[in-house]
Formats: C-alpha cells, structure tokens, sequence
C-alpha cells in the first residue's frame, strides 16, 4: 500500500522562533507543523523564569525534557512535577499548566501535540480566562 505522503525532515538551522504564544523568559520554536494531525516544537526556557498559566485547548501534549532541570506545574498552582533530561510528561488536552525554570541553566524540551499546529491559550491565572 503506498501512500502520498512524504517523509520530512527538519534541520535544526531551520527551525525558528514562533510569534504566537510566546512569554518573557520562554521561546516557543516550531519545528514541524501543519503537515500531518500531529506537531511538534522546541521551548527553551530562561534561566529563573516562567511561562504563563495556560492550557492547549483540545491537543494532548507530550513533553520530553532534552537538558536543564524544569517543572510542570499544575492543578491550580498546587502541584509541581520536576521533569529532567530523559523524562516525559503527559499534559492532557485542557489541563491548566505552567513550564517553569528555577535554575541557572537554561532547560530544553521537544513537544508534540495532537494538532497540525500548536494550540497556546494563555490565561490570566489560574481557572481565569
């Protein structure tokens, strides 16, 4: 069975830094999107800094962490998880997040979505639209 999709490849000189969605202190890069039902990006995290309270509407979101030492923080500010290079997380569609950046490294970690583009709503704090 042969199929008209292609195979394609990003090279990392090619991947830039979005104008949607982004906060001070993190910089979201897509890297494929628009090309298939899933996509994927890069965000770089600041050295002590965080991202707004936000959620990705209907896309489920899978985080692995490439280096540096971050958090997901979640349900209403009161749970943190620590994620560092080699974990992954798991952030159901909807789910009210913040990335965070305590250390003095900046942290990297490759997202994919389940939406041919990523979907960023931030928010004005948590349960606030």
């Amino acid at each position: 069975m042969s199929s008209s999709k292609q195979v394609h490849v990003v090279k990392s000189t090619d991947v830039q830094t979005s104008s949607g969605g982004q906060t001070d202190g993190m910089t979201r890069k897509p890297a494929i999107t628009g090309l298939a039902s899933i996509c994927s990006s890069i965000m770089l995290a600041e050295p002590h800094s965080a991202s707004a309270v936000h959620h990705h509407g209907a896309q489920d979101t899978i985080v692995y962490a490439v280096r540096g030492q971050g958090a997901v923080v979640s349900e209403g500010g009161k749970k943190r998880q620590a994620l560092k290079q080699g974990d992954f997380a798991l952030i159901p569609a909807y789910q009210e997040h913040q990335e965070v950046n305590d250390g003095d490294e900046e942290v990297e970690w490759v997202i994919v979505r389940s939406g041919a583009e990523p979907d960023v709503v931030n928010l004005e704090g948590w349960g606030k639209s």
